[in-house]
């Protein structure tokens, strides 16, 4: 077969290809070694290849792979029930919610917005999100998403979708009226920069959603699972969600999401209102179920409180880093201008790749770094080291 690359170029040319992973650490083709501190964009939070996760796949894989959602399995039932203990842990809620399994965070979205519009009614069509925000690229979650740059190529985007100021519970109080029937957003804005929602923001759009009669839909796509050092973004603000969205960590790197909603909502999907062909087929949710065992067992929150708090007295300290922010191990390290010399976060990014380290460029002039929940101290010691290297521009290329 040629060695011709086939794929489209939505990603550009990429500079590595991976060939295996164990834990924080990841080898190419060559053999050379990196520090994973991207975790695939926030999803292998136990690492690469945990041997439990990895073990469940097998097993699952010599069982069942798939029977479609007219029939329950095993795994995605014990799923379920521990999605909806951990959403509501905290909340103060009474009675279970109910869970709707998906293959991505954008189809999770999409199914969250559909599930509202159905709930609320023809004429509270509208959802209400922020800017800066990131929802998903299906075509309904991309115009939900706060970033007009994304949305030209595909004008014209689905109606129904509006946008206020990030943070500002004034700006999205401005643009409610009848016809608004929820509000989308992210506890942490993990695409948009790595940005923090204040607790009386998240306070007082649960507010809103009250007196108003709209639903609260919380986008834990990126945050949720531990990784902020809650099980979920929102719990840091005590508030109530209606709905929430979760992917990524769920399967550890196997594709799945899912939507979990209050009884009451949920109740008003019936039977042929929505589906996937593949959500929480077995093997997926074979996958998930081990994750969420291993998570509790470890205390997946707490990990991630510990390491983010090493991690960014860690980069506080370093020459060339301005600032950081974020939650747990969700952290965004603000470069200081001085550092980067007329260069971009992204190209910092690239001189860490050769270097061993894996981060990404989020913002023009911020690094994103999201290590697995099971990181140890020395290797955060020895990732920021070489990101303090390579700011110093005393990096070497890694063999």
């Amino acid at each position: 077969m040629s060695g011709q690359r086939l794929l489209m170029g939505n990603y550009g040319d990429p500079p590595v290809t991976f060939v295996r992973g164990s834990g924080t650490e990841l080898f190419d083709d060559t053999g050379k070694r990196y520090l994973d501190f991207l975790c695939g964009l926030a999803v292998t939070s136990l690492g690469h290849s945990h041997p439990r996760v990895a073990a469940a796949l097998a097993g699952q894989a010599g069982t069942l792979l798939h029977v479609s959602n007219l029939f329950d399995t095993e795994p995605h039932l014990e799923v379920a029930a521990r999605l909806d203990a951990l959403v509501r842990s905290g909340t103060g809620a009474t009675g279970p919610g109910r869970v709707l399994f998906q293959n991505s965070g954008a189809e999770a979205n999409e199914a969250a917005i559909k599930l509202a519009r159905k709930h609320q009614g023809r004429g509270r069509h509208v959802v209400v999100s922020a800017m800066r925000s990131f929802h998903g690229r299906t075509l309904a979650t991309l115009a939900a998403t706060g970033q007009p740059e994304k949305h030209e190529p595909f004008q014209p985007l689905p109606e129904g979708f509006r946008h206020a100021a990030w943070n500002d519970l004034a700006a999205f109080e401005a643009v409610l009226d009848p016809s608004v029937g929820a509000i989308l957003v992210e506890p942490l804005q993990g695409e948009g920069g790595v940005n923090p929602a204040d607790v009386d923001f998240l306070v007082g759009l649960r507010r809103l959603c009250d007196e108003r009669g709209m639903l609260l839909i919380l986008d834990e796509i990126q945050t949720g699972l531990g990784r902020t050092g809650r099980w979920f973004g929102f719990q840091h603000a005590g508030i109530r969600p209606d709905i929430v969205t979760v992917a990524k960590a769920l399967g550890n790197g196997v594709p799945i999401g899912a939507v979990w909603a209050e009884a009451d909502v949920a109740a008003a999907f019936r039977p042929g209102d929505h589906g996937s062909t593949f959500g929480g087929q077995p093997l997926a949710a074979s996958a998930a179920r081990e994750v969420l065992r291993v998570m509790e067992e470890i205390d997946a929150p707490a990990c991630a409180a510990a390491r983010g708090a090493t991690l960014t007295g860690l980069l506080e300290a370093l020459p060339g880093v301005s600032g950081v922010r974020g939650l747990g191990l969700l952290l965004a390290a603000e470069l200081d201008p001085t550092a980067l010399d007329d260069q971009k976060a992204a190209d910092v990014a690239r001189a860490c790749l050769e270097a061993g380290l894996v981060v990404n460029g989020v913002t023009p002039t911020a690094l994103r770094l999201a290590p697995p929940l099971t990181v140890t101290d020395d290797e955060l010691a020895e990732g920021v080291a070489i990101l303090g290297d390579v700011l110093a521009g005393d990096a070497e290329v890694a063999a």
